[in-house]
């Protein structure tokens, strides 16, 4: 019979770490716009890693029709191979991130718009004599 024998007590035991769940990074829905929103970022940001490729493929398919499919084609299959290499989860996951850090300044904008067109809206009504509800306040005065 074998005996197991048990290891030896650890003076700073440490509990073992939990298994690795993936942890959504942004675990907020976002609608259909917003998505929208986040794909240009991403798509964006693919394109700008790979503006050189990019761009020798569109110099050599400047003037070009058909013959650019033979002409160009080591410029496209760099230009592809650039694009499948930098569209990946994390560089979409960064798209995502990079969405969500600019949507505090994106709501101070609106507040800031309506705020301004509150304003706008004031003067208007002051300027033409106007109610809140648009209608022309007839003064004492005029009335006689």
């Amino acid at each position: 019979m074998a005996t197991t024998t048990s290891p030896a007590p650890q003076s700073d035991s440490i509990p073992p770490a939990p298994a690795a769940v993936p942890v959504p990074r942004n675990p907020i829905p976002l609608s259909a716009g917003q998505e929208q929103q986040v794909r240009e970022l991403y798509y964006k940001r693919v394109r700008t890693k790979c503006a050189d490729e990019i761009r020798d493929f569109a110099s050599c398919a400047l003037n070009r029709t058909i013959s650019a499919t033979w002409a160009c084609r080591s410029q496209r299959i760099a230009m592809n191979a650039c694009m499948v290499q930098h569209a990946t989860q994390a560089e979409q996951d960064a798209a995502r991130e990079e969405w969500f850090r600019g949507k505090e300044d994106r709501r101070r904008e609106r507040e800031e718009k309506e705020k301004k067109r509150l304003e706008q809206e004031k003067f208007h009504r002051e300027w033409w004599g106007l109610d809140e509800r648009g209608q022309k306040v007839q003064k004492k005065d005029e009335g006689r």
